[in-house]
């Protein structure tokens, strides 16, 4: 390349430490990388980002941690963008796609209370911030006795307000809190049977230019195949319910040998109405299982279901 590897990112301490390991990464595939000025992270302001004061839902959702870093990839700005899959919209814009799939985190949800309680020891009213309409369905489903508000900000904005007593508890990605070393707080972390993580949460994705063929070679010895393949079936999923920020949508697949097993969760905002879907199968069909679990649930939905 004639120029720096350019690597695109959200600004965020959790948004560079992702960068970052994706620059070591392929600086250990790839030893001449490591020469100064090999590579540049490019630091990107989303919109996402600058709006604090509503949720994802309402301020328009997913692409709003895309948009930016996508744009700087079609105008040569960036080579290559790192994203927190979870926040990856389900369609991608014609000419880019998510060529690489690091090694899956730990893709389970995590609590946090001031006075060191578990979700269920919370008093009756205790209030819990969450930024997701999939952890608040979740908890209000579980505990339809709390009262749950918006909670925006990075990882430590939130600690930060949960230490100033705005809530009384929230809730965050585990994955997000091993990359940044900061686990020592959490009063509990949700196993799937109490929790349903959100699609693809804990994987990160790397989004190229399709044309782009030299940052592909870059890029492949970091390609994770099971990760892709747990991700596969989740996102389809997700597109046959055509699932965004607006609707409760929770999955994870886990690999066993050459299977796959996929469970999924659909619930009503405030968590009373709950509809279910597993699949199992051969690893191949990861986004075949997908579809047909979103299927099955979305013919089982009432009309207008994620309107109401």
């Amino acid at each position: 390349m004639t120029h720096p590897l350019r690597i695109g990112t959200r600004g965020s301490p959790l948004a560079l430490a992702q960068a970052h390991e994706t620059r070591g990464r392929l600086i250990a595939a790839h030893p001449h990388l490591a020469e100064p000025g090999a590579i540049e992270i490019v630091v990107l302001k989303t919109t996402g980002d600058r709006i604090q004061d509503r949720t994802l839902a309402e301020a328009g959702g997913k692409g709003l941690f895309t948009k930016e870093l996508e744009e700087a990839l079609f105008d040569g700005r960036a080579d290559l963008a790192v994203h927190s899959m979870k926040d990856v919209p389900t369609w991608l814009p014609e000419g880019l796609e998510i060529s690489t799939l690091l090694p899956r985190e730990d893709p389970r949800d995590a609590f946090f209370s001031r006075e060191g309680k578990r979700l269920d020891d919370l008093p009756a009213g205790s209030v819990i911030g969450t930024a997701g309409l999939r952890r608040q369905a979740q908890i209000l489903e579980r505990r339809p006795d709390l009262t749950v508000v918006p909670f925006r900000g990075n990882v430590q904005t939130r600690l930060a307000k949960l230490d100033a007593g705005e809530v009384d508890a929230t809730l965050l990605a585990l994955a997000g809190l091993r990359r940044l070393g900061l686990t020592e707080r959490i009063t509990q972390v949700f196993e799937p049977e109490e929790m349903l993580p959100a699609v693809a949460q804990g994987a990160i994705g790397i989004e190229i230019r399709t044309d782009d063929a030299a940052t592909r070679a870059l890029l492949a010895p970091l390609h994770c195949a099971e990760t892709a393949s747990r991700v596969a079936a989740e996102r389809a999923l997700l597109a046959v319910l055509d699932g965004s920020c607006r609707t409760p949508i929770a999955a994870m697949a886990t690999l066993s040998g050459d299977r796959l097993s996929l469970r999924a969760k659909v619930l009503s905002h405030d968590g009373r109405q709950v509809f279910h879907a597993e699949r199992e199968g051969p690893i191949a069909d990861a986004a075949l299982l997908g579809a047909e679990a979103g299927s099955e649930i979305k013919s089982v939905l009432p009309p207008n279901f994620f309107q109401a």
